[in-house]
């Protein structure tokens, strides 16, 4: 079938109309499904009623369920879906300076999720479950259509090159003291290009993130401003999708080829998302994202 969509921005995203995504399976609608997200990138679905195990199932059609706590699991206890959430077990709201609030500041910054692991993610799938008035917006830019129009001098700077990410560099930029907790400090640093191919129709993006900290063939300080630079090319207002949420929306996006941030909301409000993070694997790219060589930091 043919699904019904209106674009996001004149570069990349759609909206995608009339369908129920509880009914989604691996031979209906999937296969569209994910033709939309090979070729857009960003994907809103509007009005969805989406149980905890129909996210589930949704997120486990496009590849393996990312677990960062498989670790700290105790025998028995099963994996529950994370939550962007300012709300405690008790219905409170943390203070803005809590530590968890401070770990929800990090997000603002532009970020792919998880290249810090040994195995990034290919797309979130986040559904709004309690949303707020003002503020908490999802923004989203397109690596692709930015390395695309980029001028090839700054190209050129990185093109080639491997670029190293640690989550504990993300979070040391909002507070050193949260940078050294255990849990920003699980994985050894991780090296992959500075684009990512897609193997369905061989674009590239530039494949960076707020994780990010060292090019190869630069210093530190020069590699943060290259860095900065990059970034701050793709994510000019004209390459960027700003999603205010309603309750009942599922946004899936491309974190090969997409940046994205959260923005501030006053924080006694309650705000949560479900987030769903699927691992990329070789049959997305993945393989072919490891540098050649390792270029020692």
């Amino acid at each position: 079938m043919t699904l019904r969509t209106t674009p996001l921005t004149p570069h990349f995203g759609v909206s995608v109309d009339g369908i129920a995504l509880s009914e989604v399976t691996t031979t209906h609608l999937y296969p569209d499904i994910r033709a939309l997200f090979e070729e857009h990138s960003a994907l809103l679905f509007r009005g969805q009623e989406l149980t905890d195990a129909q996210h589930m199932h949704l997120a486990q059609l496009f590849g393996p369920i990312e677990d960062r706590k498989a670790d700290e699991r105790k025998p028995g206890e099963t994996f529950e879906i994370p939550k962007v959430s300012n709300v405690r077990d008790d219905g409170s709201t943390t203070a803005e300076m809590d530590h968890h609030t401070l770990h929800l500041k990090a997000n603002f910054l532009w970020h792919c999720d998880s290249t810090f692991m040994p195995a990034p993610a290919l797309t979130n799938l986040l559904v709004a479950r309690v949303v707020t008035e003002t503020g908490g917006h999802t923004e989203l830019a397109s690596t692709r259509v930015g390395w695309a129009e980029m001028p090839e001098a700054l190209k050129a700077r990185v093109r080639g090159r491997g670029v190293w990410h640690a989550y504990r560099h993300s979070r040391g930029k909002i507070s050193p003291e949260l940078a050294e907790q255990a849990m920003f400090n699980k994985w050894p640093d991780q090296h992959w290009k500075a684009n990512w191919t897609n193997p369905v129709n061989g674009r590239e993006a530039l494949y960076l993130a707020s994780h990010s900290f060292k090019v190869d063939g630069y210093d530190q300080a020069q590699s943060q401003q290259l860095i900065d630079e990059l970034i701050g090319f793709c994510t000019r207002p004209a390459f960027v999708y700003s999603h205010k949420w309603q309750v009942g929306d599922v946004l899936i996006w491309d974190q090969r080829a997409v940046l994205h941030r959260g923005t501030p909301w006053t924080y006694e409000k309650a705000r949560t998302l479900s987030s769903i993070c699927v691992s990329a694997t070789a049959s997305d790219g993945l393989d072919a994202l490891r540098p050649i060589s390792v270029v020692e930091q």
